[in-house]
């Protein structure tokens, strides 16, 4: 045989007549391996984390996080099919973590608090807002929810009207506050008629 003859050309695309698939023989023998490539990749998507604005805050949290919290937010402003969709994730979260049963600490976490200043628990726990963004003269005051679960718990006793000014000017919105019917202090704008 000659070195021009077709059957021994070898080159690029031209793999040598010995190393080439006899016919009707597979090119992969083995085949794809069994559980690999088999569905969508939604760990891959939804476990990626992502930046998440919060009222100014921001924070990384997963991409499922991320999606419940909006469709959330939309259920709470009054989308129906958002409210109906946001359950029925937290349900299937909820039983598929029931059923796992992975309920260990994968990390512990330390904050250092100084004395007497709550601000770096309120702020993670949603209880405050800071406004005025992230300037060292930012204020960080509390969210009404907060104010009316304290007020609460008091029973009995009444606060001074100083201690009702300094709750009112402490809250976030203090006309969302369900005040209790013995608070006598209004807010700066009702006491001076706007």
């Amino acid at each position: 045989m000659s070195p021009d003859d077709p059957d021994r050309a070898s080159g690029y695309g031209r793999p040598p007549k010995a190393n080439r698939f006899r016919k009707g023989q597979s090119g992969n023998p083995k085949g794809r391996p069994r559980g690999k490539c088999n569905g969508i990749p939604y760990e891959a998507v939804l476990g990626r984390k992502v930046l998440v604005r919060d009222e100014g805050i921001e924070s990384y949290k997963t991409a499922a996080e991320a999606f419940l919290l909006h469709l959330a937010r939309k259920g709470l402003a009054g989308d129906g099919i958002a409210t109906r969709s946001a359950l029925e994730s937290i349900e299937v979260a909820r039983s598929s973590n029931i059923r796992s049963n992975h309920h260990q600490v994968t990390a512990i976490v330390l904050a250092g608090v100084a004395p007497g200043n709550p601000n770096a628990a309120l702020l993670p726990l949603k209880m405050a807002h800071r406004s005025g963004g992230r300037s060292n003269t930012a204020r960080v005051l509390l969210e009404p929810w907060i104010v009316e679960a304290a007020l609460g718990r008091l029973g009995a006793r009444r606060l001074t009207t100083t201690e009702q000014r300094i709750i009112l000017n402490a809250t976030r919105t203090p006309h969302r506050v369900n005040w209790p019917s013995w608070w006598t202090v209004l807010s700066e704008k009702d006491e001076v008629g706007y």
